[in-house]
């Protein structure tokens, strides 16, 4: 098991990180919630639909990160590491925010007052800020590595030696 130095990372990592992070401890918050005068209950985000696994992919896109800047051996890809962090942060924060439209939310009150409430809480919030955090993180570094899209056309090498039919 490799040691990870933290100096290795740049604060753009650090970041990605630490939004990953707070990704997979936003999984245990309440994400969905009712309350009702005195009773009250909600379900975490493992309870509440797929918006998990997008938390856990951001999660993941922050580690993979880390391992990749740190020097341990992870799978190489054909993609450079930009491209695959900034896509897997950018699907799994869609991921949560198509959880949270989803998400029944109303609420009713008499004469100002709260009667009942029901919609998001503070788990599902905090992990959709934090994706849409790494997802810019993600984009900077993408932008500043010089990796290319993989839709992006190659131009014709010249070493092909063939010729070219018409």
């Amino acid at each position: 098991m490799a040691a990870i130095d933290w100096r290795k990372l740049s604060t753009g990592d650090r970041v990605i990180a630490g939004a990953g992070a707070t990704a997979l401890i936003s999984m245990f918050l309440p994400w969905w919630g009712y309350s009702s005068g005195i009773y009250s209950a909600s379900v975490s985000g493992f309870g509440s639909g797929y918006g998990w696994i997008g938390a856990l992919l951001i999660f993941i896109a922050g580690l993979y990160l880390v391992m990749v800047r740190s020097g341990s051996n992870v799978p190489k890809f054909s993609y450079g590491p930009a491209v695959l962090v900034l896509g897997a942060s950018a699907i799994d924060t869609l991921l949560v925010a198509l959880r949270w439209l989803m998400l029944p939310s109303d609420s009713a009150g008499v004469a100002g007052v709260s009667v009942f409430n029901r919609g998001p809480r503070v788990g599902i919030i905090r992990t959709l800020v934090v994706g849409i955090v790494q997802v810019f993180f993600a984009l900077r570094q993408f932008r500043a590595s010089g990796e290319s899209v993989p839709w992006a056309v190659q131009p014709p090498s010249s070493s092909s030696g063939g010729t070219q039919s018409s």
